[in-house]
């Protein structure tokens, strides 16, 4: 039996080519457009001898050339590795690298990064500069994107491969805080947005999505482009998130579907400006990736007289694991399992817990990772007993409704995107003058939580916050950054000489 997500695509430029399938700013793409582009992608892997099995990575924004790059790759058979363009040098490295991808597309602003290793990953067979205008340049390493699809056939038939085949694999931490790729099948993603269409939102050819969430980050790729792809929709893309463009664009386009992360659902809430803005298009908002404070939604409604709809997942779940729906909606929860999805709350010594009961989320299903590439002791770890461990801490009320209260495992979630401080603190304790580093999250009411440093200096050294923030700048994505570092004498330990994080919030709180 042959199963390849890229059949989304496909089966949309069948039965609807003239279709509009993306819109960026002025630019229309049909369905018939994007998968002859695709299609040319396609040919250039197969030109360098990449094919069915092989990894190849994307970082790029959200542009036409993500989608366009991500089916050309499933429809060579290969394997998409989206990766944050805000990525730097040691992250690019060590995910190309573990996992052996034998091939880049990436964004032209972001080349430099790329240059300073590809000499080191000899497997790479092709490093494409993705240029932001139709134009050919002659880039420092590598080949110009637009002078390889200038060149490369159109017509490409879609490579069989079987519903277990791995489609993509997407860096992530598991409970222990290392970043390991999880790899999804096509029936993983095939299944979690058949499920999402028919029991979440009902998509159809008339929707009209906004794609403001990023597409290479699991919830952003599967709400706002598989879904949609799947249900023939149109995608109007927004590359960064700013509430008055995002207006703008949903009145001129008529935008019926919005995904979002509560972030930006405060932002628009409190956007102050004198016009009026019409979003009587939308039908549905919908949040995930962070925790929605009630307050948000009430607002947001009350403001836009539009519901919000809060759903959870992980990227090992595909990642959609429970939504609520806009008729059955509890405000608080984060709704129901999906089909395919069984789903429990676990006591520490193992047996499961009763309504009402806090406990952590554990769960089996379809739409459940094949495993960690290359990671197969990471994998048995989160997967103990036959369940996926998710670090996330809840309850299921009487009805079935998961209610979400912390976290098991030392994560700081800012605006929907993960920061692991394990990560950040071992690039800190780098620097020269630095002995230990200890990183929290704080609560903030725009992005959820903003990430704090506590530093301790090695005897008779010296250094700046603004010398650290400029180090960080240097080494981590943007989003991983510090946003304040305090200096201390010592950092609290337990007897068993584990930092005791929480100490050093309610130091911070004390300030």
């Amino acid at each position: 039996m042959s199963l390849n997500l890229a059949s989304f695509l496909e089966q949309a430029a069948l039965v609807r080519p003239d279709k509009a399938a993306l819109v960026l700013e002025n630019m229309r793409m049909t369905y018939a457009e994007v998968a002859t582009a695709a299609q040319r992608v396609a040919n250039i892997l197969r030109s360098k001898g990449i094919g069915r099995g092989d990894i190849v990575a994307l970082m790029l924004p959200n542009t036409p050339h993500f989608p366009i790059v991500y089916y050309g790759i499933l429809y060579a058979g290969a394997i998409a590795l989206p990766m944050n363009p805000t990525l730097k040098y040691r992250d690019i490295l060590y995910q190309l690298g573990e996992s052996g991808a034998k091939g880049l597309f990436i964004w032209k602003d972001c080349a430099p990064e790329a240059y300073r290793i590809i000499s080191q990953l000899p497997e790479c067979r092709l490093l494409a500069v993705v240029e932001p205008k139709l134009e050919a340049s002659t880039p420092e390493a590598g080949e110009s994107f637009i002078a390889l699809m200038a060149s490369a056939d159109p017509e490409f038939e879609m490579i069989p491969t079987r519903p277990d085949d791995t489609a993509v694999v997407i860096f992530t931490s598991s409970l222990g805080g290392k970043t390991y790729g999880a790899e999804l099948s096509h029936f993983n993603l095939y299944s979690n947005a058949m499920a999402i269409r028919e029991y979440v939102i009902r998509f159809d050819p008339e929707d009209v999505c906004l794609a403001t969430l990023p597409l290479f980050h699991a919830f952003g790729q599967m709400t706002m482009m598989n879904v949609p792809f799947l249900a023939h929709s149109t995608v109007v893309l927004l590359p960064r998130f700013e509430p008055m463009h995002a207006f703008t664009l949903i009145a001129r386009e008529q935008v019926t579907l919005l995904c979002v992360v509560p972030a930006m659902l405060h932002l628009m809430t409190t956007f102050k400006h004198e016009s009026t803005f019409d979003l009587s298009s939308i039908h549905c908002v919908t949040t995930g990736g962070a925790a929605l404070p009630k307050q948000t939604a009430i607002d947001f409604e009350k403001r836009f007289h539009i519901s919000v709809v809060e759903g959870y997942g992980l990227t090992e779940t595909s990642p959609v694991v429970s939504f609520n729906r806009i008729e059955s909606n509890r405000l608080g929860s984060v709704g129901k399992p999906l089909w395919g999805t069984v789903l429990r709350i676990q006591r520490e010594d193992g047996s499961f817990a009763d309504p009402g009961e806090i406990g952590e989320v554990v769960l089996r299903g379809h739409y459940v990772m094949k495993g960690y590439l290359h990671a197969p002791e990471a994998t048995a770890r989160v997967m103990a007993g036959g369940w996926f461990h998710t670090g996330d801490l809840g309850y299921l009320d009487q009805d079935g409704y998961l209610f979400l209260t912390g976290l098991k495992k030392d994560i700081i979630i800012r605006a929907g995107l993960n920061i692991y401080p394990c990560e950040v603190e071992a690039v800190l304790e780098e620097h020269p003058a630095i002995l230990e580093a200890a990183m929290v999250g704080l609560p903030d009411p725009v992005r959820g939580q903003e990430p704090k440093a506590f530093i301790v200096l090695k005897p008779g050294s010296n250094v700046t916050e603004k010398e650290l923030a400029a180090f960080c700048r240097q080494e981590l994505a943007s989003y991983k950054c510090p946003r304040s570092f305090e200096f201390i004498d010592a950092l609290p330990r337990n007897a068993d000489g584990q930092i005791q994080k929480e100490l050093l919030r309610t130091r911070h709180n004390a300030v």
